[in-house]
């Protein structure tokens, strides 16, 4: 009886084992990706892919809202183990230059992406320069986050264009939109920190300031950046991002906009996928 209690507890530990062993491996099925939370772009894009990751490829995909900075840094440290919101080569060029070596660049998931000042069609300046002499916009250019590619481009504008008296005010992409509202809503002036691709074009007449000096930069792609750790941990992650691009402005817009009139940006992620079966299916053959 002895020698069966202990075979009995033998089996039972073994099995505990197995047990211990399979929840291992189903947690080693988990990634994280870092994302911009103001970022309209960057919270579609992030949420789609993390649908069709948990949905095609077997993994859980933890999201995390985290500042621009700390996106780079966390996945050039391993802390996280992508990102789909590089803006390159100039509005992250600095963040590049300083993580190149701890990151693998998978790609561009939007090409044609551009940052700028911009402004409602109804105001007459049209150059960043006509800035100067506008005195309808009180000196004053709303931005975004703090530390944000656009907002260190839009300082260096400041001073190569001679904007003396400008002052550059950080709040989000949610505050920027709502102020931008407001005075679309009163035919005022006003200059924000901005970009495409993004919901308020479709929402709004606007133009990008023109920019001679080239200050921001011509058009750019948004890339996806794995963590060096990736394409070992999880390989057919890394293959999908390889793989995952919009094809163009409107069709990224389709899950911005969804989001932008109230809803949650899981379920537009999740809606939109729904909907469009063969882009999921060229993106991960399945």
């Amino acid at each position: 009886m002895a020698t069966i209690k202990r075979t009995r507890r033998f089996v039972g530990v073994a099995g505990a084992l197995v047990l211990a062993m399979g929840a291992g491996q189903a947690m080693a099925k988990e990634i994280s990706i870092g994302y911009v939370d103001g970022w309209s772009d960057s919270v579609a894009t992030s949420n789609v892919a993390a649908q069709v990751i948990e949905q095609k490829l077997g993994y859980d995909v933890k999201l995390q809202a985290v500042a621009t900075g700390i996106m780079w840094q966390g996945v050039a440290t391993g802390k996280l183990d992508a990102m789909l919101s590089a803006w390159l080569p100039v509005t992250h060029g600095e963040y590049w230059t300083k993580n190149k070596d701890n990151v693998v660049d998978y790609g561009p998931n939007f090409k044609d992406a551009k940052i700028g000042l911009i402004v409602p069609e109804y105001v007459k300046a049209n150059s960043i320069a006509d800035l100067k002499t506008d005195t309808g916009f009180k000196q004053k250019i709303v931005g975004i986050d703090a530390g944000s590619g656009v907002m260190i481009k839009t300082e260096q504008a400041i001073k190569d264009y001679d904007l003396t008296g400008y002052k550059l005010t950080a709040s989000s992409g949610a505050a920027m939109t709502s102020e931008l509202g407001r005075a679309e809503a009163k035919q005022q002036p006003i200059v924000v920190t901005g970009w495409v691709p993004h919901w308020m074009f479709a929402r709004w007449k606007l133009k990008f300031l023109e920019d001679p000096k080239g200050v921001f930069g011509a058009a750019e792609t948004v890339n996806s950046i794995g963590s060096k750790e990736l394409a070992t941990k999880a390989p057919e992650v890394a293959e999908f991002l390889k793989k995952f691009q919009w094809q163009s402005k409107d069709e990224i817009g389709e899950v911005m906009l969804a989001i932008q009139e109230g809803a949650k940006p899981e379920a537009a992620a999740k809606d939109w996928v729904a909907k469009h079966p063969d882009r999921v299916k060229e993106w991960t053959g399945k």
